[in-house]
């Protein structure tokens, strides 16, 4: 397809690095007997951050502390950023494990550290590092991915042209066939681009299909891609 101009291109929104939608798994750091456990989620909104972190707590009811760190993105406005030290001295827990994930460049992320005190003082300077290592290793058991919208498109063709013309899409690597729909003469192609102008589409279908075919908006959607 035709590169979008420099201003389209500049209204597609950049995409997001945050954790796939699944069960992460959780990790265990032993620090001087003490078991730093974390688990990481992907979490779209403050009030989900905060029911993972009440799940994390509700699973390990016996433990000493929960301390966690999440970012959460605002459409327009600065990201959400909290974190707590869960009654570990101040500054030694939550404000390190919020250092590591702003480090990842991960958004929509919150990560929980559940400690099990193993009877032995790791004073202030140990606290930092066992929470950031537990953090960090709990982060990198965790599945990233990119975050992308795709803007779709409805090409109405007929039906005699339709199985050439999406054959000649799919080879197309800046484009993708979401799925074609029969009907008695005419079959509707939906496409999914990058980009949201319609002058690069339309120029490449006018090339395929000698100018009879035009795109559609039909919507955006967000997809997840691995990293």
């Amino acid at each position: 397809m035709p590169s979008a101009s420099p201003s389209s291109a500049a209204s597609t929104p950049p995409a997001m690095l945050t954790l796939a939608r699944q069960a992460h798994p959780e990790t265990d750091l032993e620090v001087k007997r003490s078991h730093f456990l974390a688990r990481a989620a992907r979490t779209d909104s403050e009030e989900e951050a905060r029911a993972f972190i009440a799940s994390v707590r509700a699973a390990h009811p016996t433990a000493r502390h929960h301390c966690s760190a999440f970012i959460v993105s605002v459409p327009g406005a600065l990201p959400i950023e909290r974190s707590s030290d869960d009654g570990e001295p101040s500054g030694t827990a939550g404000q390190p494990m919020l250092e590591v994930l702003r480090g990842t460049g991960l958004t929509n992320t919150t990560v929980v550290v559940t400690r099990y005190f193993g009877g032995t003082l790791l004073g202030t300077g140990g606290l930092v590092r066992a929470y950031s290592d537990a953090a960090a290793q709990g982060l990198a058991a965790a599945s990233p991915v990119r975050l992308v919208t795709r803007y779709l498109w409805d090409v109405r063709v007929p039906v005699t042209d339709a199985g050439r013309l999406e054959a000649d899409l799919r080879a197309h690597p800046d484009l993708s066939v979401k799925e074609t729909i029969w009907g008695p003469t005419h079959a509707v192609v939906l496409l999914a681009t990058d980009s949201p102008a319609p002058a690069p589409l339309a120029e490449l279908l006018a090339s395929l299909t000698q100018g009879e075919a035009v795109p559609e908006p039909a919507g955006s959607a967000v997809v997840e891609l691995p990293v």
